[in-house]
């Protein structure tokens, strides 16, 4: 493709998954033989399996302890690798360049008082006047920092007081979407040259209780221990495996890439998001439509990373519409690694590509039953994000060359 001054480009990864801290455990799942079984916690949230955070010194990235308290961990798992992807694109110590730079972010709803939420249902089923109850025990038992903790725009505030990160600052809050709508917001702004350099992505953290409520109350959860993503069986469970995932990514202009020196991981040559209902193949027609870009792409030049929630049916319908509309092109089904990290996952989708890519990986099959191997490295990448109850987004990225 054309290359021009308003390319933008990926210039700093920030990953941390249950495969590690940072890209060389991420590089070394894409560039190994075959892919690695990731970590699972089994019994923690049992009968439902956790890809659970890796072992993280916060202070690498988080230095003061008064900041690291007073987070919550979906916020410190967002700082930190907000941290992490400044450090790579070598903004980290340049006051000037962090002080204008654009930073949008994708987070979910801060994290609930369990004990709080128990007693007011153990104390429901001894009384019939719950509204009388609900109202007291919201005024008696919840601390007042804890309707600040909930704000989502918080992961933002902090990267901004510990990473100096100044420039405009937006929040999208929405599931899945938000992570799709924060990225495409984030390019279209550097194309029409409103930014030159911007922090994007986002933060989950998967082992709370009232998140595994959320997705048991419709079922989702897959059950027992750990399955590749394709092979998992409807007999145990809706198929979906949360994993804790911070992944933040430094986009550029080009021009602003090279006048600085910058390495250049990735090329985003195309964006697209869009939501509709997803009854009688609409969804497939709108996946087949998004997808229109990666068409010109010989099939043994392009690796798909899909961001499939692991819904039986509905990763079934995306990797049919996916197969249909890119024949023979490797699909890789990142979450078998990662677990899904709802908010996150289309920036950490975005991630994994443009190591792939970067390193000119041959990426091994993440789920070999179900993935062909890949004949060759590619030179170009499109990620997907279907969500687990609506909106849906590409991305085509290509190496830069």
């Amino acid at each position: 493709m054309k290359r021009s001054e308003q390319d933008v480009v990926i210039t700093g990864i920030g990953i941390v998954t249950c495969l590690g801290v940072g890209k060389d455990a991420h590089i070394a799942a894409l560039t190994g033989g075959t892919a690695p079984v990731p970590p699972v916690e089994t019994e923690k949230f049992a009968p439902y399996p956790v890809h659970p955070l890796p072992e993280i010194d916060w202070s690498q990235q988080i230095a003061k302890k008064g900041d690291q308290r007073q987070m919550e961990n979906w916020q410190r798992l967002g700082v930190f690798a907000a941290g992490l992807a400044l450090d790579d694109s070598g903004f980290k110590d340049n006051a000037e360049a962090v002080g204008s730079m654009d930073m949008i972010v994708a987070a979910g709803g801060g994290e609930r008082d369990v004990n709080v939420d128990s007693l007011i249902v153990d104390e429901g089923l001894k009384r019939n006047d719950r509204a009388h109850l609900l109202n007291e025990k919201l005024t008696t038992e919840l601390r007042p920092t804890l309707f600040l903790a909930q704000l989502s725009n918080l992961m933002a505030g902090n990267i901004s007081i510990v990473h100096k990160v100044t420039g405009s600052s937006r929040t999208f809050m929405g599931e899945e979407g938000a992570g799709i709508s924060a990225v495409e917001t984030a390019v279209a702004r550097i194309k029409a040259g409103q930014s030159t350099h911007t922090l994007v992505g986002g933060a989950f953290s998967a082992e709370r209780i009232d998140i595994m409520l959320l997705i048991e109350a419709i079922q989702g959860h897959s059950r027992g221990g750990w399955k590749p993503f394709w092979s998992r069986d409807p007999a145990d469970g809706g198929g979906m495996m949360l994993g804790s995932v911070g992944a933040f990514l430094v986009l550029e202009s080009r021009a602003h890439a090279e006048a600085r020196g910058a390495k250049i991981y990735a090329v985003i040559d195309d964006i697209q998001g869009d939501r509709g209902s997803r009854e009688e193949g609409k969804l497939e027609a709108r996946l087949s439509r998004l997808v229109e870009s990666a068409r010109s792409v010989p099939a043994d030049d392009l690796v798909i990373f899909s961001g499939s929630t692991g819904f039986h049916a509905l990763a079934a319908r995306e990797k049919a519409a996916l197969e249909a509309a890119l024949p023979g092109a490797p699909l890789r089904a990142f979450g078998g690694l990662s677990g899904h990290g709802v908010e996150a996952q289309f920036p950490l989708g975005l991630a994994f590509a443009a190591l792939a890519l970067s390193e000119g990986a041959s990426v091994p099959p993440f789920d070999a039953a179900h993935e062909a191997p890949m004949a060759k490295p590619a030179r170009h990448a499109l990620v997907t994000t279907v969500g687990h109850v609506r909106g849906e987004g590409i991305a085509l990225l290509s190496a830069d060359a």
